[in-house]
């Protein structure tokens, strides 16, 4: 079993969002970066633990506790050519872009960024890291751990 955080603008899919959502499943689509796809193509399982992580937003942070609930499979965004995920080059024999399905365990209070960089245990984490952008990482199970069962409430 491995663990991600993945993150999501609230005003495309929030965590209410996905609470709301049949299964409260969705799609983890849109990703057009090829190191973050190949963690959704190549390494997520079934049951991987994932912290839901609001972006690009007034008060970011890790909002929920889900899990991957399907392998990947092609983003259908890919060949619309009406969506802004659209890309030219990408065909059904050949799809470039994959996400995985995501449901919701449970909604948690926000855990701001800033308390995040606060615990030393967590100083090596991907996303806290400079420079780091991407959309998907990797948790250490130790910080999986930590941010569980110790800052969850």
């Amino acid at each position: 079993m491995r663990y991600w955080l993945m993150k999501s603008e609230p005003s495309d899919c929030s965590i209410d969002d996905l609470a709301a959502m049949p299964n409260q499943t969705v799609a983890w689509y849109g990703v057009r970066n090829y190191q973050a796809r190949n963690f959704m193509r190549n390494q997520m399982s079934v049951g991987d633990g994932v912290l839901f992580y609001h972006s690009n937003c007034k008060e970011p942070g890790i909002a929920g506790i889900a899990k991957v609930s399907a392998l990947a499979y092609p983003d259908a965004t890919q060949f619309d050519s009406k969506s802004k995920y659209f890309d030219p080059k990408a065909t059904h024999e050949q799809p470039r872009w994959f996400n995985v399905d995501v449901q919701l365990v449970k909604k948690i209070p926000l855990i701001p960024l800033d308390e995040l960089r606060r615990h030393p245990e967590l100083a090596d984490m991907r996303t806290l890291q400079r420079g780091n952008r991407l959309s998907i990482t990797p948790l250490d199970p130790a910080e999986w751990a930590f941010i569980t069962n110790r800052l969850v409430h």
